[in-house]
């Protein structure tokens, strides 16, 4: 196979790792309906994206290194087609759930096993292919925010007939990156690799004060992100506007990660001190949120605007992983630490703005409670970002 076809098979993998959380946001008051569920089982649900980073992106580094990166891969492209599937027809509450996490999990396997194949594949191209592969993603994020009830008007005439099909249709798309990567699964039978160092343990790295601020910043940041993704659409209909312009306005919070996808990652990399990029992006959060708050209709475009320049925070921390350390071991268990504490806390963040709301029929608490997580992610943040490797703290800790 061609380094021409691994490219756009890790680009259509990427493409994938984002729908299958983030169709369901645009619909959720026609899914819940259809289901005949309430607040809390919607916020269970918006939960799920989270919980499977946490759980299965945990494992996912195990069962890569026992079955192979290209079978895993194979196996969680799988887990997307038939979850995503599966859960559109399914009439139960608990069935949908259950069908639901099965995608999810495939999603979070593979999100974590992507920057390894990079790595397997591109050695001396890492940063063109990262910048590809999270482009792919924000773009994949973005047309499911936006297209979900546009689909499902099309294929049914209104988005209370059409959201069972159209949260079906972003399966197709994994079926095809399913068809590449099928073709890459012999790679796993004619790898020979050297023998692996002995890993550093996670519990070193959480015995680090880098790696409590890294765990700390990513955990919030992906608070604040699939709080938005999950809700941001249901807010904006709360406001007046109707299903389809309310997934347009979350497809603008996530379509502005596209370019800052590559712009942010380059200045954090050039900048020795990155810490003012925290400032400014917490302060986005600040106004977006605020703005939510004071003016959600009159404001609407503008808020959107800004709450996706805040969640850049993301392609942020990801930069911050591997310049926080020195070697690849290093790299490997920051950010095994990093991504499984730090979704783990990101739980909190979509189910408690749906308990929030069903306690208090007021969008203003819940984005009040968002305001308020800023502030420990502003201070992992200054920390996690000053010059300093968990190198450096691991040879402290031992």
């Amino acid at each position: 196979m061609g380094g021409a076809l691994v490219a756009v098979a890790l680009v259509a993998l990427a493409f994938n790792l984002r729908p299958a959380a983030v169709s369901v946001g645009p619909v959720l008051t026609e899914l819940t309906d259809g289901l005949r569920v309430g607040p809390t089982y919607a916020g269970v649900l918006t939960s799920l994206p989270v919980v499977a980073f946490a759980v299965f992106g945990s494992l996912a580094p195990t069962a890569a290194r026992r079955l192979g990166p290209h079978r895993v891969t194979i196996l969680a492209l799988a887990a997307v087609v038939g979850g995503l599937v599966g859960r559109s027809w399914s009439e139960q509450p608990a069935a949908f759930l259950a069908l639901s996490l099965l995608a999810l999990a495939g999603m979070a396997t593979a999100n974590v096993v992507l920057p390894s194949l990079v790595r397997l594949h591109f050695p001396d191209r890492i940063g063109l292919m990262t910048a590809a592969y999270s482009t792919s993603l924000a773009v994949g994020l973005t047309l499911a925010s936006v297209l979900t009830v546009p689909l499902a008007d099309a294929v049914s005439g209104s988005v209370d007939e059409g959201w069972r099909p159209a949260l079906a249709l972003w399966a197709l798309p994994a079926a095809a990156a399913l068809l590449l990567w099928s073709a890459l699964g012999g790679r796993d039978r004619r790898a020979r690799r050297p023998a692996a160092p002995p890993p550093v343990r996670l519990w070193a790295v959480a015995r680090t004060r880098l790696g409590l601020a890294m765990a700390l910043l990513f955990g919030c940041q992906s608070l604040q992100a699939y709080a938005i993704f999950g809700w941001a659409a249901e807010i904006y209909r709360d406001a007046g506007f109707s299903p389809a312009t309310a997934g347009l306005l979350l497809g603008v919070i996530t379509g502005v990660s596209i370019p800052l996808s590559i712009l942010v990652p380059t200045l954090t990399a050039r900048l020795r001190d990155p810490r003012p990029m925290i400032a400014v992006l917490t302060g986005c959060y600040v106004v977006g949120y605020g703005g939510l708050i004071l003016a959600p209709a009159g404001g609407a475009w503008a808020w959107a605007v800004i709450i996706g320049i805040g969640q850049s925070t993301f392609p942020l921390v990801l930069t911050l992983i591997g310049l926080r350390a020195r070697t690849a071991e290093g790299t490997a268990a920051l950010s095994g630490f990093t991504q499984s504490a730090g979704y783990l806390l990101a739980i909190a963040g979509p189910l408690g703005m749906g308990l929030l709301h069903d306690a208090t029929g007021s969008w203003t608490v819940p984005l009040v409670g968002l305001l308020i997580v800023l502030v420990p992610q502003t201070i992992a943040g200054w920390w996690a970002a000053a010059p300093h490797t968990i190198e450096d703290e691991l040879a402290g800790v031992r």
